[in-house]
């Protein structure tokens, strides 16, 4: 695809799009940046986006993965809402703190990825009609692992993320879903600095407990 076809492809996907798209796009960005400055308004917010999203991915983009992604991303927004809102008995600290993971959790994390893309990758091939199994499975996946990690606070949901959407830009315009391509590359940007102000909360936090 030349650079002359992609611009038009761009804009055509633009005037396109519709006011569902818009709407859960927009919700999705006001989310990662509730997320970033680790604010719990994170989930309610990326409810109304994970679940519009569950809708399109299904039933018009035939992105089978994706809309079982935004289906957990809808079971998961709920767990880490109710994991974030928990203090500690008796106190109103926070039970759970913004951490690094250690080898051990690095390692199960890896596997949880790696069993995640495995599974979805043979359900879409073998009993859908998806033409991108493998892109569209990797990018589920290590959505997945990034959700699973950022309702236990852990600093590399901002790496998964990254990795969630750097496959997803590419998958998506693929799909015609240009304003969705866009809103991944916002997501991306947002990422890295999700990733530098959680990195710098850590630091604080072990300073304070000196």
């Amino acid at each position: 695809m030349t650079i002359t076809e992609i611009y038009h492809q761009l804009i055509e996907g633009i005037k396109n799009t519709t006011w569902v798209e818009f709407l859960a796009v927009v919700f999705g960005i006001i989310s990662v940046i509730f997320s970033r400055s680790e604010n719990i308004l994170v989930y309610p917010t990326g409810l109304v986006n994970t679940i519009l999203y569950t809708y399109m991915c299904y039933a018009w983009w035939n992105l089978k993965g994706e809309a079982s992604l935004n289906l957990y991303y809808t079971v998961m927004s709920i767990y880490g809402w109710w994991m974030w809102s928990r203090h500690k008995k008796n106190s109103t600290e926070k039970e759970i703190h913004i951490t690094a993971s250690d080898k051990k959790e690095w390692l199960i994390t890896i596997l949880f990825f790696a069993v995640c893309w495995a599974v979805l990758f043979i359900v879409l091939k073998k009993y859908t009609a998806s033409n991108v199994p493998i892109a569209d499975s990797f990018a589920s996946a290590s959505a997945y692992t990034a959700m699973w990690l950022m309702a236990k606070k852990k600093i590399e949901n901002w790496t998964w993320w990254t990795i969630t959407n750097t496959a997803s830009i590419p998958l998506y315009f693929y799909k015609h879903a240009v304003f969705t391509s866009f809103q991944y590359i916002i997501f991306l940007i947002l990422g890295v600095m999700g990733y530098i102000a959680w990195k710098k909360k850590i630091k604080e936090n072990s300073l304070s407990n000196m």
